[in-house]
């Protein structure tokens, strides 16, 4: 299944990349500010607002977000700038937090990220070109826990996701650990294996696109990023789950983007 989806996402890349190539300059500045136009992180949304967006489109895209309105409850889209998965991820990760007030897991990520601090600082980095990154993420995770004075609500929390110096500093934490070489997988693939290795947070991507099954049934695909090391036990109680949606691109005036899910419980 998942080799049927990637033949179909290199065919819609294909697909683009020939778009791309005959887009004017006033095309491409015209679908930037489109982007620009979309917060950098949504209000919550039902499913059935991406099924009217698709309504005069593609069958199969209608049936997968059917499939995928019994399985989660909202979406809530981020601005499709080259930063969307990263974001998402992000706020994800920050409103799990918030929500579950999860102290220890709060201390488990704050190991993690010293180990990242001390790579980059093993790597020769000085800590002026990453020291505010780190404060800045760790600032949150400070804030996002109840009972301080700093403490944040969660509309508070929207409010900053919102905020390009804030949002786009938490996003350079994730690429710290990152020191990776395409090794014949898309980037994409790599860059997930590295945020989920790093934080040791599982992330399940699910892939809205035009691919089908060999029967001719309709699936929606999705791949679980899970930390290197964890065993079934460690997997199920692991705290934060995190999904994000990739959209692929219909058509050139409807870019690729991510979007947070909210599980049905």
């Amino acid at each position: 299944r998942m080799q049927n989806h990637n033949d179909a996402v290199k065919d819609d890349e294909a697909v683009k990349v020939e778009e791309w190539g005959n887009c004017s300059v006033e095309n491409v500045q015209s679908f930037q500010e489109e982007a620009a136009r979309v917060p950098y992180v949504g209000d919550k949304e039902p499913l059935s607002s991406l099924a009217a967006e698709y309504q005069a489109g593609s069958p199969i895209l209608l049936e997968k977000i059917k499939i995928l309105d019994n399985q989660y409850i909202a979406i809530r889209r981020t601005r499709g700038d080259g930063n969307c998965f990263f974001r998402s991820f992000m706020f994800s990760y920050l409103e799990h937090i918030l929500e579950s007030q999860d102290g220890a897991e709060v201390d488990r990520i704050k190991v993690n990220v010293e180990k990242c601090r001390k790579t980059l600082q093993s790597l020769g980095y000085t800590d002026f070109t990453f020291e505010d990154f780190f404060a800045l993420f760790l600032e949150q995770l400070d804030d996002i826990l109840l009972g301080s004075d700093e403490s944040i609500s969660y509309e508070e929390l929207v409010y900053r996701s919102r905020d390009q110096s804030v949002s786009d500093y938490s996003l350079l934490l994730l690429f710290c650990k990152i020191s990776v070489e395409p090794m014949g997988e898309e980037s994409d693939h790599i860059h997930i294996t590295a945020f989920s290795d790093a934080l040791g947070v599982a992330i399940r991507v699910v892939y809205l696109d035009h691919s089908s099954c060999d029967s001719g049934g309709v699936t929606v695909n999705h791949h679980d990023f899970v930390p290197v090391g964890t065993n079934e036990k460690q997997e199920e109680a692991s705290a934060p789950f995190i999904t994000c949606c990739i959209v692929q691109a219909i058509t050139i005036s409807s870019t690729p983007s991510h979007l947070v899910r909210y599980k049905n419980t």
